[in-house]
């Protein structure tokens, strides 16, 4: 985008041909500046990416790519999650389970907690309102209330080990 584009100067950035350069704490730190001249925009600009002098136009541009970039991971995210619903039958759809036709005789929606770990969803707040409003998007909202996310301090390392005592089980056979 930057070498079809004026939108930086003529000169290409240093870092321009490197993958990855912008980590989610210095999108998040853009995409939440709410200040007059979005003086942290040029801040992160000039000290993590090496680019100085970014005019407002595009300091504003910069927050509105950082906001279509957040919507479309938390949309990603809401999809898989959506996905896993549907499987474990936690959708709200009448049908098929795992093989099994559903047999819930009062046709009540279960509350269903979502445990989440990781620092995107605990220190940006923009993503997690983005994921519960694709979630909504994807199931409606009358299902959607049913759908719990909360942070799970140490998640990972309580996934590994229910994986590791799950996979115990079947060891033996």
């Amino acid at each position: 985008m930057l070498s079809s584009s004026c939108l930086l100067s003529s000169r290409k950035p240093p870092l321009q041909n490197i993958t990855v350069y912008c980590r989610t704490p210095f999108l998040s730190a853009m995409h939440q500046d709410e200040s007059a001249d979005l003086r942290e925009v040029g801040r992160v600009m000039k000290d993590v990416l090496g680019i100085s002098n970014v005019p407002f136009k595009v300091r504003r541009l910069i927050v509105e790519v950082c906001d279509l970039v957040t919507k479309r991971a938390a949309r990603l995210a809401a999809g898989g999650i959506v996905g896993i619903l549907k499987k474990i039958g936690r959708d709200g759809a009448p049908g098929v389970v795992g093989g099994r036709v559903k047999s819930d005789a009062t046709n009540k929606m279960k509350r269903t907690v979502i445990a989440i770990d990781g620092g995107l969803y605990e220190h940006y707040p923009k993503f997690g309102n983005y994921l519960q409003l694709a979630i909504v998007e994807l199931l409606g909202e009358e299902i959607a209330q049913h759908i719990v996310i909360k942070l799970s301090n140490d998640g990972s390392g309580i996934g590994a080990s229910l994986i590791a005592a799950s996979h115990s089980i079947y060891a033996d056979n």
